[in-house]
């Protein structure tokens, strides 16, 4: 079904609670929260997506993307932790978890989009107006995202650290 090997399943069913998660702490907190309970599952089902990548990946760029969705996970929840001066570590761990749903978005709106329908999918190629302009939008949310958790992050006392 939709072309995807047993592997190629456990890497999107592994992955795929990670969206609704994220969607429900940016709504919820702004951001994406490591020390809850939603961001424990953020945590393992991005690390699942992550890791099972190097699995099912046929393009360099999925080892690139994988790669980069490990560091900025590990990254983003460990600088929570470290003795970090001021807020730095709250901006640090917000904008690089940020971007750990940013690198998971891209390739999931990229496949689903080359994958669905299955047998008559809406893009064929990685230049299809549909593909290049979905991917725009990920990138001004992205932008955008990241601008109001600034002003967000910025107008929370000094002790703000969920």
């Amino acid at each position: 079904m939709f072309g995807i090997s047993s592997l190629g399943w456990v890497h999107t069913l592994g992955s795929l609670p990670a969206i609704p998660v994220a969607v429900y702490m940016f709504v919820r907190y702004g951001r994406i929260v490591p020390r809850s309970i939603p961001g424990a599952v953020y945590f393992f089902a991005m690390l699942i997506g992550s890791l099972t990548v190097y699995l099912v990946a046929h393009q360099k760029a999925s080892y690139i993307i994988g790669t980069a969705s490990i560091l900025l996970l590990v990254f983003g929840y460990v600088v929570g932790r470290l003795p970090v001066p001021g807020r730095i570590g709250v901006y640090a761990e917000t904008f690089s978890l940020t971007l750990t749903t940013f690198v998971l978005m891209f390739p999931t709106v990229t496949e689903t989009l080359r994958r669905i329908p299955d047998g008559h999918p809406l893009v064929t190629n990685l230049k299809s107006p549909l593909l290049v302009g979905a991917h725009g939008v990920l990138v001004v949310g992205l932008i955008f995202g990241l601008i109001a958790q600034t002003y967000y992050l910025r107008g929370k006392p000094q002790a703000f650290r969920s």
